[in-house]
């Protein structure tokens, strides 16, 4: 029963990350006409499929490093971290307040497994914080370097070209890092068991009709709220949020693709004039973020007792 609504559960998370993440990844370059949607989405939805066959450190610091799950009964713990993640990110961004779900999922999981009794390890949540931090901070001076070097030296089809570089970097850093919390999820509800290619596929495409029905919105958060946004930028934050994110990956720290593009999309805008940024809906975004972590781990703590207290389940 556990295994069953936890595998529905993870279904509806890949939906709503790509409804949350897969809409920003494709909008930073949607004012070049080099990749077309369709394109783009196939690329994505490819690169979540295989790239975690090569390589899941990210998705094993969720369920064995930020909480340990263990055993069958943990699937409850997981479904929990799930759920909170899911409503923090939905009540924020139905405030307007578009937010991290990577951020909400740490949270989750973390709040969710202390509340369930599993071996929750301080210092790795306060290590996967920190590198979610630094994330778009790096991403944001990557930026600020890159847009001054294609503005200065990159004629038109040569920006077509750097595009096409940024967004497979893009995507290849996504699926090697971010996207590993839908793995994490359906590792859990099949019990570690079976072939990772059933795990991945299936995410993908789930992950991929997600970004279909939310491109249109997360495209206009990202490439339009911020900054007046031009080419230029969308190919630097491409890049700039690709080799932030492709490094924390290389160390298994999962970090949120969509705050490293908005740190480079604002260090990018930057560049070019603090005033081509919208400081208004910048700090609107980080303040959802600011809230999102520490708001997924309380409802996952309070919901694990109240299910614990319910089903008589002791603290092992």
């Amino acid at each position: 029963m556990e295994a069953a609504v936890l595998i529905v559960l993870a279904g509806l998370f890949a939906l709503v990350s790509g409804i949350n993440d897969g809409g920003a990844l494709l909008s930073t370059g949607l004012k070049l006409p080099s990749i077309r949607p369709a394109v783009g989405v196939l690329v994505l939805v490819t690169m979540v499929a295989a790239v975690p066959l090569v390589t899941h450190q990210v998705a094993l610091t969720f369920v064995t490093k930020l909480a340990s799950f263990h055993g069958p009964g943990d699937r409850i713990a997981m479904a929990l971290a799930v759920v909170s993640s899911l409503t923090v990110v939905t009540v924020l961004s139905a405030k307007g307040r578009p937010t991290s779900l990577t951020l909400a999922v740490v949270g989750g999981v973390s709040g969710a497994g202390l509340g369930w009794g599993l071996p929750v390890s301080g210092g790795s949540v306060a290590q996967v914080v920190a590198f979610g931090l630094a994330a778009p901070l790096v991403g944001g001076l990557l930026g600020w370097v890159l847009i001054r070097l294609l503005v200065a030296g990159t004629t038109a089809r040569g920006l077509r070209r750097w595009h096409w570089a940024g967004f497979l970097v893009q995507s290849l850093a996504y699926a090697a890092n971010d996207a590993q919390k839908m793995l994490a999820v359906f590792m859990v509800a099949f019990g570690f068991s079976g072939a990772p290619f059933m795990y991945t596929s299936l995410a993908a495409v789930l992950f991929g009709l997600g970004i279909l029905y939310g491109l249109p919105k997360a495209g206009r958060t990202l490439s339009r709220e911020i900054i007046v946004s031009r080419p230029p930028h969308g190919v630097s934050a491409e890049l700039a949020a690709g080799a932030a994110v492709m490094g924390c990956a290389g160390l298994g720290m999962p970090v949120s693709m969509t705050q490293a593009v908005a740190g480079a999309l604002i260090g990018a805008g930057v560049a070019q004039g603090g005033g081509r940024v919208r400081w208004y809906a910048a700090t609107k975004i980080v303040s959802a973020w600011l809230l999102t972590l520490p708001a997924s781990a309380l409802l996952g703590w309070s919901l694990a007792l109240l299910v614990r207290g319910f089903a008589g389940v002791e603290l092992p």
